[in-house]
C-alpha cells in the first residue's frame, strides 16, 4: 500500500516537473520573440548590463571631446566649426548597426567567415604599401572613389576571431593549420611595419601574445616569438629615418622641440597646463592649432587639458573598471572559442587606450595610434563598434541560453 502511494506521489512530481520544464521554455521562447536583443534584458547577465552602458558612455564622451577638440581646425581649414564632428556622427551610425548585427550573430558563424575577410583585408594592408597614399611618411590607407579605407584598422575584429580558432584548441590542432596561421600572422604584422606603422604592429604583437598565452601555448615558445618581434621592431626602426627620428625626439623631445620633438612637447605642454581640475571643457588653448593632430593621434591631451588630472584619472579608472568586466565576461564563458575572443576584444580595446596615452604623455615614442570611440575617423570606429558588439555577444552566450553548440567543430 505504502509502495503505491510513492508511486503516485512520484509521478505528481515528475508532472510537475515537465510542466514546469514546458511552461519555461513556452515563456522563454515569447520573451526572445518580443526582444529586440538576441536575450530579454530581464535575464542578462550584470557584466552585460553594465557593459552596455561602459559602451554608451564611451561613445558618447567621444563624440563630445571630439566636438572640442575638432572645432577650431574645423572652422579654420573645412569652413564649418562642426565638420569632423559631423563626419564621426555619420559613421557612428553604421557603427551601431554593425554592433546590432554583431551582438546577434552567434561567436560561431562569426568564426565560420572570419577566414575568408581577414584574408581580403590581409591582402588591402599589402596593396597599401605599394599603392596607398602616404601621409605624415606613413602609408595606411587606400582611396576608393570618395572612401579611404585604413585595412590596418578593420582586420583587427578578424585577427582575434581568426586567433580564437587557432589558439581555443592549440593542443590538439594539427602542425599544418599551426604554421600557416603562424605565417599569416607574422606576414600581418611585417606588412604593417612596412608601412611604417609601428604602434599596431607592438599592439598587434601583444594581443596575438596575450592570446596564445590563455590559449595554453608554452611559455618558452611566446617568449621566443616575443624576441623575434623585437629585434624585427629594432630593425625597422634602424631602417627607417621617419621612425629612428620619432624614438631619438622620444629620449628627448625638447632638445628639438621646434622640428621632430614639436608634437609631444605640445602635448606635454596640453597636458600640464590642465593642473588639478582642468580648463574646462572646450577650454582648450593648444587646440588652437598649437598642437597637431589634436582630434586623432592627440586627443587624450587636449581632454586632460580641459579635465585636468581628475579626469584623466577617472577615465583611467573607466578603463580599470572595462578591463574587469572584460575579464569577468570571459571567465564565464562556457567553451575556449567564446573565452578566447572575450580576452582579444578586451586586451585590445583596453591595450591600444593605454598606448595611446602613453604616447600623448611621453610614455612612449610618438607614433598614430587612435584612442578607441573618441579619436576622429570611421575605420577605427567601425572596429571598435565590432569589437564591442563580439564581446558583448560573449557575455551573453556565457548564460547557455543561446550560442549553443550543436555539432563539433572540425579541428583538421
Amino acid at each position: 500500500m505504502e509502495i503505491s502511494q510513492e508511486k503516485i506521489k512520484y509521478k505528481r512530481i515528475s508532472k510537475r516537473k515537465k510542466t514546469f520544464s514546458y511552461n519555461y521554455k513556452k515563456n522563454l521562447g515569447n520573451l526572445l520573440r518580443e526582444s529586440i536583443f538576441p536575450l530579454p534584458w530581464t535575464i542578462w547577465p550584470y557584466e552585460a548590463k553594465i557593459l552596455i552602458v561602459l559602451i554608451g558612455i564611451w561613445s558618447i564622451l567621444g563624440i563630445c571631446i571630439l566636438g572640442s577638440s575638432s572645432w577650431w581646425v574645423a572652422s579654420r581649414e573645412m569652413g564649418h566649426w562642426a565638420y569632423f564632428l559631423k563626419k564621426q556622427i555619420f559613421w557612428t551610425i553604421p557603427g551601431i548597426g554593425l554592433f546590432y548585427f554583431v551582438l546577434n550573430t552567434n561567436i560561431r558563424n562569426l568564426l565560420k567567415f572570419s577566414r575568408i575577410i581577414f584574408y581580403v583585408l590581409l591582402f588591402l594592408i599589402f596593396l597599401t604599401n605599394f599603392t596607398g597614399i602616404t601621409v605624415n611618411g606613413s602609408s595606411r590607407w587606400l582611396v576608393l572613389g570618395n572612401l579611404r579605407l585604413q585595412p590596418s584598422e578593420l582586420i583587427k575584429p578578424f585577427l582575434i576571431l581568426e586567433a580564437s580558432n587557432l589558439f581555443a584548441h592549440w593542443n590538439i590542432v594539427n602542425n599544418d593549420k599551426k604554421l600557416i596561421s603562424i605565417i599569416s600572422f607574422g606576414l600581418l604584422i611585417l606588412l604593417i611595419l612596412k608601412q611604417p606603422n609601428l604602434s599596431t604592429a607592438s599592439l598587434t604583437g601583444i594581443l596575438l601574445w596575450v592570446m596564445g598565452l590563455c590559449g595554453g601555448v608554452k611559455l618558452s615558445s611566446l617568449c621566443s616569438f616575443a624576441s623575434i618581434g623585437f629585434i624585427t621592431g629594432c630593425i625597422s626602426i634602424l631602417n627607417n629615418e621617419y621612425q629612428k627620428l620619432r624614438v631619438t625626439s622620444f629620449i628627448d623631445p625638447w632638445k628639438d622641440q621646434q622640428e621632430n620633438g614639436f608634437q609631444l612637447v605640445q602635448s606635454l605642454l596640453a597636458i600640464g597646463s590642465g593642473g588639478l581640475f582642468g580648463q574646462g571643457f572646450g577650454l582648450s588653448i593648444q587646440k588652437l592649432q598649437y598642437l597637431p593632430f589634436m582630434y586623432t593621434d592627440f586627443i587624450f591631451a587636449i581632454f586632460a587639458e580641459e579635465f585636468g588630472l581628475l579626469g584623466c584619472t577617472l577615465f583611467l579608472g573607466f578603463l580599470a573598471i572595462f578591463s574587469y568586466i572584460s575579464l569577468r565576461i570571459s571567465l564565464k564563458c562556457r567553451n575556449n572559442y567564446t573565452k578566447l575572443v572575450a580576452i582579444g576584444c578586451g586586451v585590445l580595446l583596453t591595450g591600444q587606450s593605454i598606448m595611446h596615452i602613453a604616447v600623448a604623455t611621453g610614455s612612449m615614442p610618438t607614433t598614430g595610434l587612435p584612442l578607441p570611440f573618441i579619436s576622429y575617423g570611421g575605420n577605427s570606429l567601425i572596429a571598435s563598434f565590432f569589437i564591442a558588439g563580439m564581446l558583448l555577444r560573449c557575455s551573453l552566450e556565457s548564460t547557455g541560453l543561446i550560442g549553443m553548440i550543436n555539432t563539433r567543430k572540425t579541428l583538421n
